[in-house]
């Protein structure tokens, strides 16, 4: 055929119109990976805030361990700038030790937290030791939070950015891809580091870091449909033994091994390889989150150039996140139970302290997780909140603790008790559903014990049984005796050494309307003696009598009391030896109704005491700790045991004995008193305290029917110290003395009391 000129141009023309039809160049989709790393991975939020500037649009998220939970805030639509916002003033040393707050403890548990030094799991006789120093309680309450807006979002495509993450199962060392399910749990799956926090499980793996086997998740957004990628690396390095100064950065050593050498090649593999200088941190520099957060941006910066290229290359407007209002409260209509098989729901439910269909914040939610979670009784807690209609669902997953039992210790000096070791076994369910039971066994210059059961009903009565005995002995004025005790005179004895035993036997009721407030109603059989060898021994002597044997006893009291009692308390102290804030209220009224009556002088009788008290924060660092109490005995009775006796220093005495800095043990004795107490608490450093402490007194026989509780008071005394916050308990040293009398006293303490 012959090709003319017609021809050509015809062809010609159509050509150019094909051209002029063909379509666009799709953008380039962008896919972001972030590395696990720990602190480090805070410098994820300084690169974010320079590709946000940049205008690059992120098409697809991937990340492992603390990359997991930045993206996945990311992908969930925070900007940068408010993840900036948000982890400046995060309390990462708060959320990763769980320290659960002490008002979030029953009085049991508050009683059983600052007793023990030690508590160790203690199954068919065999001791072991904790998977992990946390639970994560807290980092996964905070998760829950953040990501509330976002909490109906179970296929992680469906986020604002489409998101995936990497978990490692324990059981297989097989990597599992997480981009499905409930976001919270999740990204803490993939960031439980071991030995730190407790494995998590979902679907019925046990999964930890992915780290483990997949630290930078390159070829998995690839896969999702990433034509260029942006990664930010903050991967440990192999480190030198002189950094290998821990357990968690061997653990970490270990597990690099594997991880260096798989980034070399993933690194050439990224579009944009963003590596912040961070090898000055370590994986648990938490407080150094602000040097960490500007390191990502530094290096970040220097490509920012490359940045807007790609995002002209993108040629999409410019990306506009809608600020995101982080919700206060909630209303929570249901409350579902999964994996409770030991436990109540009207246990779980009274610590939860929720009331259904009622708007409720999200401090008071994780108030109620802290209070399960201070129980002991849970290896985790977690939770979704799920969207029903009418308002939330809160589904709670429970993996009940497997150990029921403990075995505690504790050791413990002072002036009055002397050394003492304390042995404990603790069974959790020992009869029912919701019980504990716990026996102390403490030996050292003086033996003693203490018995606990207790069934926690949570809202409702609970039940308790109590069963104590203490002994001790305290050179006292021969004085003191005479004044309480029928006693003949002796000019020729000055002091004597008495011995206090005390046998107490209680069966209560309480109910807890918080954790911190408790009405208690019981009755009480207590077996008191008072008594000394001393009289015999001097008598003896006098005649110059050979003694064979220890002189016999002298008895001043050996009786069984039986009374009823009433108690209201509240505690929101913070810390019970070295409160910063909170206040505290305890009273407690006895009526003794029937005695074994060793001394023949027995009438019913009450005795009623209460005690007052606030703490609070001066200046940063100085605390004062103000005080006042008083006690009274009531009725006719001769019995002079049950009188209240002050002097001395410490926690927990028994009976009726009252602390009072400036005289020794056993000093100021009557049937009624009222006491004033302030210390000025200086935290110089950590832990560390400087104490000054002033008390003053009136006590005396009938001292609010005279009136003179009201007058100027007539003992004083002041106190000088240390304390230092041990693992073994407070360890206190104090130099007290008082205006009345001529001698100083030095008070020694070390442990927690008990």
């Amino acid at each position: 055929m012959r090709i003319t000129p017609q021809i050509v141009l015809v062809f010609m023309f159509m050509g150019i119109l094909g051209m002029s039809q063909t379509p666009n160049q799709d953008p380039p989709k962008v896919g972001l990976v972030l590395s696990g790393g720990g602190a480090k991975g805070l410098a994820h939020i300084g690169a974010l805030k320079v590709i946000d500037e940049a205008g690059i649009k992120i098409d697809y998220i991937g990340g492992t361990s603390m990359g997991a939970i930045v993206g996945a805030l990311y992908a969930s639509g925070y900007s940068a700038k408010a993840l900036d916002s948000i982890f400046r003033v995060t309390n990462f040393t708060e959320l990763i030790q769980d320290n659960v707050p002490r008002g979030a403890k029953t009085f049991y548990e508050k009683e059983d937290s600052e007793r023990y030094a030690l508590a160790l799991p203690f199954t068919n006789f065999n001791v072991s030791f904790p998977q992990a120093i946390s639970g994560g309680q807290n980092i996964y309450n905070e998760l829950v939070r953040l990501l509330f807006h976002v909490k109906d979002v179970h296929d992680f495509n469906r986020l604002p950015i489409p998101f995936l993450c990497v978990a490692t199962n324990v059981e297989t060392g097989e990597e599992v891809l997480l981009n499905r399910g409930y976001l919270p749990e999740a990204i803490m799956a993939s960031g439980t580091f071991p030995s730190l926090f407790e494995p998590s499980e979902i679907e019925g793996e046990i999964l930890i870091d992915g780290g483990v086997v997949n630290n930078y998740p390159i070829d998995e957004i690839r896969a999702m449909g990433a034509d260029i990628i942006i990664g930010v690396d903050v991967q440990h390095g192999l480190a030198t033994r002189e950094s290998l100064e821990s357990a968690t950065e061997i653990l970490l050593q270990i597990n690099n091994y594997r991880t260096v050498k798989d980034m070399k090649k993933k690194a050439q593999q990224t579009d944009i390889y963003i590596r912040p200088d961070i090898d000055d941190f370590s994986v648990i520099d938490f407080d150094r989150s602000l040097e960490i957060m500007e390191s990502g941006e530094e290096a970040t910066y220097p490509l920012l150039k490359e940045l807007s290229e790609i995002a002209k290359k993108q040629d999409s407007k410019p990306v506009i996140r809608n600020k995101i209002k982080i919700r206060d409260s909630l209303t929570i209509n249901r409350l579902i139970l999964k994996g409770n098989d030991r436990y109540t729901r009207g246990y779980i439910k009274g610590k939860l302290r929720l009331n259904l269909a009622e708007k409720v914040s999200f401090e008071k939610l994780k108030q109620g997780i802290n209070n399960l979670s201070a129980t002991g009784n849970f290896k985790a807690i977690r939770y979704e909140l799920v969207s029903n209609g009418l308002g939330t669902d809160l589904i709670l997953k429970l993996k009940e603790n497997p150990t029921k039992m403990f075995i505690k210790m504790s050791a413990h000096y002072d002036d009055l008790y002397k050394s003492s070791a304390l042995i404990n076994l603790t069974k959790k369910n020992f009869l029912l559903k919701d019980d504990v039971a716990s026996f102390d066994f403490i030996v050292g210059d003086n033996i003693r014990y203490n018995m606990q059961y207790y069934i926690d009903k949570g809202y409702y009565w609970s039940f308790g049984i109590n069963s104590n005995f203490t002994d001790f002995n305290e050179e006292i004025p021969f004085e003191l005796i005479r004044t309480n005790f029928d006693v003949p005179d002796d000019p020729n004895i000055r002091e004597i050494n008495l011995d206090v035993t005390d046998l107490t036997n209680q069966i209560y009721l309480q109910t807890v309307l918080r954790e911190e407030f408790a009405f208690t109603l019981g009755v009480e059989h207590k077996l008191l003696r008072y008594s000394t060898r001393t009289l015999n021994q001097l008598s003896n002597e006098s005649a110059e009598a050979f003694l064979p044997e220890p002189a016999e006893r002298t008895f001043f009291d050996d009786s069984s009391y039986f009374s009823t009692y009433g108690k209201i308390t509240l505690d929101t102290y913070d810390d019970k030896y070295f409160p910063t804030k909170g206040v505290f209220f305890d009273s407690d009224f006895h009526l003794y109704l029937l005695s074994s009556d060793f001394n023949e002088n027995f009438r019913e009788f009450a005795v009623g005491k209460a005690r007052i008290g606030t703490a609070f924060s001066l200046f940063p660092n100085m605390n004062l700790n103000l005080e006042s109490e008083g006690g009274v005995k009531l009725g006719t009775s001769g019995v002079t045991s049950f009188d209240f006796i002050l002097g001395g220093f410490g926690n927990d005495f028994v009976n009726n004995f009252v602390p009072f800095m400036g005289y020794d043990f056993i000093s100021l004795p009557g049937n009624s008193f009222v006491k004033a107490y302030g210390r000025l608490d200086y935290e110089f450093a950590p832990k560390n305290h400087l104490l000054l402490t002033a008390n003053f007194a009136n006590v005396a026989d009938d001292l609010f029917r005279t009136g003179d509780w009201f007058s100027e008071p007539t003992y004083s005394g002041y106190g000088l110290g240390y304390g230092f916050e041990s693992f073994l308990g407070p360890i206190q040293i104090y130099y007290s003395w008082s205006p009345e009398i001529s001698e100083g006293n030095f008070f020694f303490s070390v442990g927690y009391w008990f």
